[in-house]
């Protein structure tokens, strides 16, 4: 065992540190369905439900938004606030298509109905 640890105990403990690295830096899991069900409510729109401006021909707008939720998820490094991220592309601030600003309020709204559950 002795030979072994001055043999690799570099090794050991690299992959001792490794390991730390990656759980202290694992990203938190989400709850994809609360989070849908969340913009849904904060989206409240007839006509774009979820905020889904297109219309698919083999996809609900609930479906739609659960694959923007998971793709953003994707790319999401685990630092900061998972909302906060996901409405820089879900409802970007400044966008051309929200003329009066409203969405300034998406994250709030979002992570109020988050709280408030159904």
């Amino acid at each position: 065992m002795e030979k072994l640890l001055k043999n690799y105990g570099w090794l050991i403990l690299a992959a001792v540190l490794w390991a730390l690295t990656a759980t202290a830096q694992a990203k938190p899991k989400i709850d994809v369905e609360k989070l849908a069900t969340a913009i849904g409510r904060a989206e409240n729109s007839k006509t774009h439900p979820y905020g889904i401006l297109a219309h698919y021909k083999h996809t609900t707008p609930r479906q739609a938004c659960i694959n923007t939720i998971n793709s953003n998820y994707r790319r999401w490094d685990g630092r900061g606030d998972f909302v906060e991220y996901l409405a820089k592309t879900y409802c970007p601030i400044g966008a051309k298509n929200d003329p009066k600003g409203l969405n300034k309020n998406w994250t709030k709204n979002v992570k109020h109905f988050l709280k408030k559950g159904r």
